[in-house]
This record gives structure tokens, sequence and C-alpha cells, in this order.
């Protein structure tokens, strides 16, 4: 895959940047060594390498999720500024 100097000029654009022809003959180079070396990546097999999401193994720590005695309702409610029944009383936000 071959990259022109016109499709770096294009993204150029798109990007808002704008670039000497000393510069994109620069980048148009570069990006086609990038292409080049990903081509050759492409040669390699690799049917039996399990996909690499990050750099390190990570694994989540989380603990067992275990049921436990909540507060009372009417011991919650008590520090309420109001409170109807079981339920906390809140100023109305939408009209």
């Amino acid at each position: 895959m071959k990259i022109t100097k016109a499709e770096v000029a294009h993204v150029a654009k798109l990007a808002r940047l704008s670039f000497s022809e000393k510069e994109m003959e620069l980048f148009t180079e570069q990006l086609n060594q990038i292409l080049l070396y990903m081509e050759k990546l492409n040669e390699l097999n690799t049917q039996h390498v399990k996909p690499t999401y990050h750099a390190l193994e990570l694994t989540n720590v989380m603990r067992e999720d275990k049921v436990k005695p909540s507060l009372a309702t009417q011991k919650v409610l008590a520090n309420a500024p109001q409170a109807d029944k079981d339920m906390f009383v809140v100023p109305r936000v939408i009209n």
C-alpha cells in the first residue's frame, strides 16, 4: 500500500494543518515507511498468538458480593430534613 502526497494533503486539510512542500514530501515518505512495516507484520503467522488488549496483564480485584443487613428505614429518615412515610421529600427540580 502506498500513500500519495495528495492523500497527505487531504488529511492535512481535514486536520486543518498546513505544511510546506518539503514537509509534505517528508510526511509522505514517513507514512509509506510505516505502511511498509505494517505489511511486513502481516507476513507473520499469528494464528496461535493470544490477542493483547493491554500491555500488562490486568485482573479486576473484586470482593464477593454478599447480602448484609442494612439500616432500618426509620433510622435513616431520622436525619432527613423532610420525610413522608418511608420516603425522602426533595424539592421539585423540573417544572
